[in-house]
């Protein structure tokens, strides 16, 4: 290659630097100076934690007791056991009374024996006297209201099986 080659070579790079913003043709690029971080000013305070901003709101609206009471629901599973839990659901709580759907009527026969132990075990958790007694209830029952094979005026099941 000869000289006037390089030369062509360097313009052309020269004219590519200017149109993407990084300089003008025949100028030399200048080089970027780093400015220092400023430090962050010894003035501003210091952000809290989003809990601590919601346990003040919890507080000054008096949700403490509907909250721990909620721990019924999110905490059933540690409260009762593992076993327990997976046959037995709470699907309420009002009046200092714990309403639990059982899966089968034998695993509610047995809640209904083990209520004073899990009432123990839920005030201990919850504090003292925030559960008096479980309402224990067996599984649904299915409708025969409505459906597929209902009819208007029908008795129920008595006039399905016979």
């Amino acid at each position: 290659m000869s000289d006037s080659d390089d030369d062509g070579l360097d313009l052309a790079r020269q004219i590519a630097r200017s149109y993407r913003g990084k300089g003008v043709p025949g100028q030399q690029p200048r080089k970027r100076t780093v400015r220092p971080v400023k430090p962050v000013r010894e003035s501003r305070e210091d952000a809290s934690p989003l809990s601590e901003l919601l346990d003040q709101v919890v507080q000054n609206q008096g949700w403490t007791d509907k909250l721990a009471d909620q721990r019924i629901f999110t905490d059933w599973q540690k409260l009762v056991g593992p076993e327990v839990a997976q046959h037995a659901v709470a699907e309420g709580f009002e009046d200092a009374v714990v309403h639990v759907r059982a899966s089968s009527t034998a695993w509610a026969t047995q809640l209904k024996m083990l209520a004073p132990r899990i009432v123990a075990k839920l005030n201990a958790a919850l504090g003292d006297g925030s559960v008096l007694r479980i309402d224990v209830r067996g599984p649904q029952a299915p409708s025969w209201k409505s459906g597929p094979r209902s009819i208007r005026g029908a008795r129920g099941p008595r006039d399905t099986y016979g």
